[in-house]
């Protein structure tokens, strides 16, 4: 459970601000400290999860999908009745830094507790006086609530992952690194929570630290690896290349971000100071490295201009448009922006389709799905609960493109543009066209309550016997 979950996953907004600032009126409410857990609750992107699209801020509501089934992120708004009002800090760093609800309840890790751990007492006290003093209550709950099935409906089972997997440790800073390095790593470990989405996960869910960052699946987006390997990760970019990429979501010749790094831009990092981006820079250039063996070079190094016009000119499209080539898709549907040659928009917001680290990349998910889904940007001005105006920066051909369709033209950008050894397949369009391949953790998680069980009868089996022999 991540955040894909997030997907992601899975961030309040520094245009927050024009949410009612009750410090002056909130007895023991301190303005400076407001203003610091609002910068805090922006980098840990907090509104992205707790709020719906047109809805209230923090109010909840947002399904969030895992492997698992969907988990509704719940009301943090100061209410009393239906939110965290009644909350003690010491009951909000639990909620925060462990994972457990004031009523004793575990949360799931699709909310970043196993990331929030690293956050310190200090900035834990600012992120609780923002929630409390900053937050307009909403006295409502979320229209549905979470219900897994068993046995991940039974919240306790989490104590003992919990066990298994969280590191309670606040952050502790290097001495033998630079201040900025240790910025860096304190936020892109804690409340940017990168590895969150960008490590893998085991058959249990929790993260692979032996990988981290090494990239992975978000169910149907990939979040890329980015260690400072120079082939599969980022070792090429500069400090310059990385912090403009977290700003605007976009770095020349190397790539662009779309889906759920796309909405963690516009919700949390591009309001971040230049400092903090530079220092998250910083930190990930020291990364240890994590290479794909099928990144034989660069993934922004693939590709050229170039075209099939030749090979289209005067040929008539086929009765059954599932049949169209390659580059009669292209023409059709991409040329318009992206340009016949692939060179992309002349004023720089259209990429170009080469040395582009989509189509270069060993996994072409994020290619499948800016073609089903399309590529949205917001821009930033009003709240995202409340609404703001969505940049349709590539349409979503859904519902135009048939799969067959789109392997065909993903196979046509993949050769003509990025590395030719990586394809699309008809199985994997299907698969993120449905929302991503299904878990097998339900069926394993019930085997092995199945074998447990299995094992207590036979020990008692065995006890009793044992007994019976000694009378």
């Amino acid at each position: 459970m991540m955040a894909t979950f997030r997907m992601a996953a899975g961030a309040a907004l520094l245009f927050l601000v024009s949410l009612p600032v009750l410090a002056a009126d909130a007895p023991g409410a301190d303005v400076q400290a407001i203003e610091r857990g609002r910068y805090l609750a922006t980098a840990g992107d907090c509104i992205a999860c707790h709020s719906v699209p047109g809805g209230k801020p923090m109010a909840g509501g947002l399904a969030l999908a895992t492997p698992l089934g969907a988990i509704v992120a719940t009301n943090i708004t100061p209410s009393k009745t239906h939110g965290i009002g009644n909350y003690t800090l010491q009951q909000f760093s639990d909620a925060l830094r462990r994972g457990v609800r004031a009523d004793g309840a575990h949360l799931y890790p699709a909310m970043p507790y196993t990331a929030y751990a690293k956050v310190t007492d200090d900035d834990t006290a600012a992120l609780y006086a923002y929630f409390m003093h900053a937050v307009a209550a909403v006295d409502t709950a979320p229209a549905t609530q979470t219900d897994l099935p068993f046995p991940f409906n039974i919240r306790l089972s989490m104590a003992g992952w919990n066990l298994l997997f969280l590191d309670t440790k606040p952050f502790v800073a290097d001495t033998s690194k630079s201040m900025e390095w240790n910025r860096g790593a304190y936020l892109a470990q804690g409340l940017a929570h990168c590895t969150t989405c960008h490590t893998p996960r085991n058959a249990l869910m929790a993260e692979q630290l032996s990988k981290e960052l090494g990239g992975a699946d978000l169910g149907t987006w990939y979040a890329p690896n980015i260690t400072s390997d120079v082939n599969s990760g980022i070792g090429s970019w500069s400090q310059q290349d990385l912090a403009d990429y977290l700003r605007t979501g976009r770095a020349a010749h190397r790539g662009q971000a779309a889906g759920p790094m796309a909405e963690a831009i516009d919700h949390s990092l591009k309001h971040l100071s230049d400092a903090d981006l530079n220092a998250v820079a910083h930190y990930l250039k020291s990364v240890p490295a994590i290479r794909d063996k099928a990144d034989t070079k660069p993934v922004t190094q693939w590709g050229q201009a170039g075209d099939a016009l030749n090979a289209i000119r005067g040929v008539p499209l086929p009765q059954n448009l599932n049949k169209m080539s390659g580059a009669q898709l292209y023409d059709a549907q991409c040329a318009s922006c992206h340009q016949a040659r692939g060179e992309g928009s002349f004023d720089g917001s259209l990429p170009p389709l080469f040395h582009n680290s989509v189509t270069g990349r060993s996994n072409s998910n994020n290619l499948v799905m800016a073609i089903l889904d399309g590529v949205e940007r917001q821009d930033g001005k009003g709240s995202h609960a409340a609404g703001h105006a969505v940049n349709h920066v590539m349409p979503a051909f859904r519902q135009s493109l048939s799969d067959e369709q789109i392997v065909t033209l993903g196979n046509y950008v993949q050769k003509m543009y990025g590395n030719p050894a990586i394809k699309v397949t008809a199985e994997q369009v299907t698969t993120l066209r449905d929302g991503g391949a299904p878990s097998n953790l339900i069926g394993l998680a019930r085997a092995a309550i199945i074998v447990g069980v299995l094992v207590l009868l036979a020990l008692l089996v065995w006890w009793r016997g044992r007994r019976r022999q000694h009378a």
